[in-house]
């Protein structure tokens, strides 16, 4: 069995499902599929009893869920020995898809300067996992944005930003000071692809079901806008080209930006991650 593997049987697990856990994994869903099928003739026994509406572990599922855990968790284990013993620390970091945020900026700089040995390795990630893949282990730490299903995961809150609508500039709407979501009611937003977090799906839709083009990424919201009059919500103090622009909502609660990692995770390059993070965003 390879570690990749057990990976994807773990996602497909805990999701329950495998379009989520196809979008946890940032993969389609047909070649996790033929991986659980594979690894279901390996092992010589179903794993998963599937349904139109999900799937459920079987006996031997729940056998191997248990073991597969351990195991990668011993092969992270030995990952950081090996890596101490050859002198390389790696931290492997998810940003959100807002690297031009300046506290990104402030962070790296001011953790290069105090560990100056550490391997960083950066994970952009879309839209779709605001856990920027941590929860698949692909990642070690996550800098994005609140709020999300925080289940077996630390959140640490490093800065809020107030949020706003994103128009057509010559959107009758930017004349305003300020909008209420109600004003919106009528209008199209951009959603999320099928399988993402309910809890930041809901969030970036106001608080309640919308329709609208289905987008992945920060650049495909903002050609949205542009090119279908789609309004989507943004934090503020963010550059948007010239022929976009953002109006603040008044009755919006703020984007939190945070840090995050797993509950369980051990490793001392997190905690002083955290720290230095921290003392960044304050500024």
């Amino acid at each position: 069995m390879e570690l990749r593997t057990l990976r994807y049987f773990v996602a497909v697990a805990e999701e329950l499902h495998f379009g989520r856990a196809a979008t946890r994994l940032h993969m389609s869903q047909p070649p996790l599929s033929r991986a659980i099928k594979q690894l279901e003739a390996d092992v010589g026994s179903l794993l998963f009893v599937r349904s139109p509406t999900g799937v459920t572990l079987t006996p031997v599922g729940s056998v191997l869920l248990d073991e597969a855990r351990a195991l990668l968790d011993h092969a992270d284990r030995v990952r950081l020995r090996m890596s101490a013993a050859a002198g390389v620390a790696t931290i492997t970091i998810g940003i959100l898809g807002d690297a031009t945020d300046p506290g990104v900026a402030r962070m790296a700089a001011a953790y290069r300067r105090s560990r100056p040995g550490i391997d960083i390795r950066i994970r952009d990630t879309d839209l779709t996992d605001p856990t920027c893949g941590l929860r698949a282990g692909m990642v070690d730490v996550a800098l994005t944005r609140a709020p999300f299903d925080e289940t077996a995961l630390t959140v640490r809150t490093l800065r809020t930003d107030p949020v706003g609508v994103v128009l057509r500039a010559d959107d009758p709407l930017t004349r305003r000071d300020g909008l209420r979501l109600a004003e919106l009611s009528d209008r199209r937003w951009f959603q999320f692809p099928q399988g993402t977090d309910p809890i930041w799906q809901s969030y970036w839709n106001g608080g309640r079901p919308r329709e609208g083009p289905v987008v992945r990424a920060v650049q495909e919201c903002l050609q949205a806008v542009l090119w279908n009059g789609t309004v989507g919500l943004a934090p503020l103090g963010h550059d948007l080209p010239a022929q976009l622009a953002v109006v603040p909502l008044i009755d919006m609660p703020p984007s939190r930006v945070v840090a995050v990692w797993n509950d369980c995770d051990t490793n001392p390059l997190i905690r002083s991650f955290i720290e230095i993070a921290t003392t960044a965003y304050r500024h």
